[in-house]
């Protein structure tokens, strides 16, 4: 039975469309919506709007969590960073790993099909341990510096055509993964390459070259910041910056399409495009307000009777990515409750009936590990709902966003008391509420919190309901808090339940604001 079975597969590689397909997908860094795809009329990606047009775009793809390790973690092992493990960034002093028993698509596709499926990971890889995410093929940051083989596209080029012939001359279905590291910000670590490392490669003195990206650039007194973010010429400078990178990821994308081409392969694979979380902007990356979790999503498929140059408003979370590769490559699904994604390619032959209570779901709990901020959200096509579990502690901010221009600006203008066209305070961003409830479509930037609107009530309690049965099938350990602690031993093995603190019988002191900013060191 088993043999008859990978009959089938072998067959793939040579065209025959009733066979697995092949899995090619394409992971941005930090990236949003910054493609003329989706509508951005001064950033130029030809290679993404020409991938569009033969694909399906998603307009209401989401990440369920705002950050790079647990996002990345997400896609392969289907499971939420609160299930999975993957609680922050794996890399140096942060060293968070998914569970021992967490699987992954590389493991389990070798598993399940016995080998027959060559799995292979390029460029930005950023999850562990090892043993959770072995890919047969692996040209990662763990074997070179992560600008050489995450934004050095020539370079990215030659291990794909590698792995490429790999899989043609083994006749093997394959799932790739190519990681870039654009746009991700590098002016904490190598100011002297840029903000986004745009000059890096650019043939700029002193730069370096990459021989396959023609940089772009752009003067930035031309470009309109986009209305969630600060209206300043720091903005715009940025963004200029941000847009000549993005330039180097859609020329990327190119040549990682040309690259299947000429292999043969491209009638026979499904490539996906999307990014892992927002932009390192304010309100994006690590945070679970809209620009921090509303993701890309382009798929092409290579069956003729599927959609093509079409939108979709399909809700779709990257959850979603690790039963749709496994679809594509014929392999069923764990029976696990944590992996709570379905396939969407049934929505690539029919676009699903829509619902005003299709929802996804977010949880995030770290990004650094100094950055303890656990969060839970639910979002359907009209309201959010974000659960601040540690609401009596500052919103933290990350290395790199912290000495970003934006956030200095922004850091500046209130420390000396300047006005700053935001619409936003910083104190606002520090301080939230436990709950914050939003008419996403009378409020997108999220201005006007509903929770405590007797107005709201009954959309505030039912949604309550829906994020913690989410949490309860997922297995959050954080489901009890932060009022109650969860008991689920002992006892209450056959029964969990969450016993009180007593927070609501406490006179909780306001708490003190900070004023004291010359305490410390102010970089202007």
């Amino acid at each position: 039975m088993q043999l008859i079975l990978w009959i089938v597969p072998l067959l793939a590689i040579g065209g025959c469309s009733a066979g697995p397909q092949n899995v090619l997908l394409l992971l941005a860094d930090d990236a949003g919506f910054e493609s003329g795809a989706y509508l951005n009329k001064f950033c130029q990606t030809p290679n993404l709007d020409a991938l569009a047009k033969r694909g399906l775009l998603f307009n209401n793809a989401f990440t369920s969590v705002s950050s790079c390790s647990p996002s990345r973690s997400q896609l392969l092992t289907g499971e939420a960073s609160h299930s999975s493990g993957m609680y922050g960034l794996h890399q140096g002093v942060h060293n968070f790993n998914v569970l021992p028993e967490t699987g992954s698509l590389p493991n389990l596709l070798r598993d399940q099909s016995g080998g027959r499926i060559l799995s292979g990971i390029i460029g930005k890889k950023h999850v562990g341990a090892a043993s959770n995410f072995r890919f047969d093929f692996e040209q990662t940051e763990e074997q070179h510096s992560i600008n050489q083989i995450g934004r050095n596209i020539t370079r990215m080029k030659e291990y794909a055509r590698q792995f490429l012939k790999q899989a043609k001359d083994e006749q093997k279905p394959f799932f790739l993964l190519v990681g870039f590291h654009d746009p991700h910000r590098c002016g904490h670590i190598t100011p002297q390459f840029g903000e986004f490392c745009e000059r890096w490669g650019s043939g700029e003195g002193g730069m370096g070259s990459i021989p396959d990206w023609k940089p772009i650039y752009y003067d930035w007194r031309n470009l309109e910041v986009p209305a969630w973010l600060p209206d300043t010429d720091v903005v715009r400078q940025e963004l200029a910056a941000q847009y000549m990178t993005i330039s180097r990821l859609d020329q990327g994308v190119g040549v990682m399409l040309r690259e299947l081409e000429a292999a043969g392969l491209s009638d026979d694979t499904l490539v996906i495009y999307t990014s892992d979380n927002g932009p390192p902007f304010p309100g994006g990356r690590t945070n679970l307000y809209e620009h921090g979790i509303r993701s890309p999503l382009i798929i092409s498929s290579p069956k003729k009777e599927d959609r093509r140059h079409e939108t979709s408003a399909a809700m779709v979370s990257l959850l979603d990515i690790y039963p749709t590769v496994l679809d594509a490559l014929q392999i069923p699904k764990p029976n696990d409750t944590k992996i709570a994604g379905k396939s969407i390619l049934p929505v690539l032959k029919e676009e699903p009936s829509i619902k005003e209570s299709d929802s996804v779901f977010g949880s995030h709990n770290y990004h650094e590990v100094t950055m303890a901020y656990p969060m839970r959200m639910v979002r359907n096509r009209r309201y959010k709902l974000i659960h601040n579990i540690n609401y009596w502690a500052d919103f933290p901010i990350d290395q790199d966003f912290y000495t970003s221009p934006t956030f200095q600006q922004i850091l500046n203008a209130t420390i000396h008391k300047q006005p700053l066209p935001w619409y936003r305070s910083l104190l606002q961003y520090y301080q939230r509420p436990e709950w914050e409830l939003y008419d996403i479509k009378a409020d997108p930037l999220e201005r006007s919190n509903l929770a405590e609107k007797d107005k709201f009530s009954g959309t505030l309690k039912q949604l309550k309901q829906q994020l913690f049965d989410w949490q309860v099938a997922t297995k959050d350990p954080w489901r009890c808090a932060p009022h109650a602690v969860l008991q689920e031993q002992g006892v209450f093995k056959d029964q969990p339940v969450c016993l009180t603190l007593g927070h609501e019988a406490l006179n909780r002191p306001r708490r003190k604001i900070l004023s004291q900013y010359e305490e410390y060191v102010v970089l202007s």
